[in-house]
């Protein structure tokens, strides 16, 4: 699983934003493929153990031993602070958010909206990266610095169609 999600991002973001050779590139593309899915296999495993032990030591499985487990495994898996980690991370925060909120209204902790939140959640979401890709550029993770220098940066300067069609950075050999 974490080959098939972790190996097309990892082709299209080193095609897009990263210099070197074919073979640092593909070399790349391997590392991050291979790094992702040893860390949800490690993840799982560690995770499925955990649960299985707890059940087992009381008998019975109750709601509190996923979380413990998965706190475990997430400490012990993707408690080292690394770009590949990083990104599952803020992936699964932004649904744990989504989540939560859904929640919170199931059971009635906020009241059931009365029309879709959605439009000024997407403003706000706006509103604020580019508040600090503007003013606080660093507090932004690399890849997303990236991304928005590449989309509201290099976009002013064009030369040909293959700005649009590769990469609008001219390196030395163009």
């Amino acid at each position: 699983y974490g080959a098939k999600i972790r190996a097309p991002h990892a082709l299209v973001m080193t095609f897009l934003f990263k210099s070197g050779s074919l073979r640092e590139k593909l070399k790349s593309i391997a590392q991050a493929t291979y790094a992702h899915s040893r860390n949800l296999a490690y993840f799982v495993f560690t995770y499925k153990g955990l649960l299985a032990t707890q059940s087992r030591l009381q008998g019975k499985k109750i709601p509190f031993h996923s979380f413990l487990a998965a706190c475990i495994g997430g400490w012990l898996v993707f408690g080292d602070n690394n770009p590949i980690n990083s990104q599952i991370i803020m992936y699964l925060l932004s649904r744990i958010l989504f989540g939560l909120a859904r929640l919170a209204v199931e059971k009635g902790y906020i009241p059931q909206p009365k029309q879709d939140p959605f439009p000024l959640l997407a403003a706000l979401v706006w509103g604020t990266v580019l508040w600090l890709f503007e003013y606080h550029r660093e507090t932004l993770q690399p890849s997303l610095q990236s991304s928005m220098t590449y989309l509201y940066e290099d976009s002013e300067v064009w030369h040909d169609l293959s700005d649009f069609l590769i990469y609008n950075k001219r390196t030395d050999s163009k």
